[in-house]
């Protein structure tokens, strides 16, 4: 049987300390490090609950894992992302949705299942996402957001 696991790539804006910088420069992704394993970084995310949709495991998943509940957040629909990956020999498939937190500094409250959290610009986000699907991911969204404003 498949696994399936839904979550949201959370970001937010800051405001530009210089008027010289870029709207690109003021983008930060959340980036979660897991408690277990080999302390993987990465957007909240978790597996499909039976009877489940995959858009409510997602806010589901983020309320869990970072305490970020859908009304702190503007879900972008329109961004949607599937990866699909290998895990101890079954195939795995993750959809991602992108979403803005609407005030920055909205506190992250992590469950037991993350050891830390980190507000990252793309470049350090990539590095700190070991997987190159999830790296993809990422830079999508960054160029998502780069042409959206």
């Amino acid at each position: 049987m498949a696994l399936r696991a839904c979550g949201l790539i959370i970001f937010r804006r800051l405001k530009p300390e210089a008027p010289t910088l870029k709207a690109a420069d003021n983008i930060e992704f959340l980036l979660l490090q897991t408690s277990y394993g080999i302390h993987h970084w990465t957007p909240p995310k978790g597996h499909v609950d039976p009877g489940e949709d995959d858009l409510t495991t997602a806010l589901r998943e983020t309320e869990e894992e970072a305490g970020l509940n859908a009304s702190q957040i503007n879900l972008i629909e329109e961004f949607r992302k599937e990866i699909v990956y290998t895990v101890k020999n079954k195939p795995k498939t993750v959809i991602y949705w992108l979403a803005e937190l609407k005030d920055a500094t909205t506190e992250i409250k992590l469950s037991s299942e993350h050891q830390a959290f980190s507000w990252l610009q793309l470049p350090e986000a990539c590095k700190l996402a070991d997987y190159q699907d999830l790296q993809e991911v990422l830079k999508e969204a960054h160029q998502f957001l780069c042409i959206k404003t």
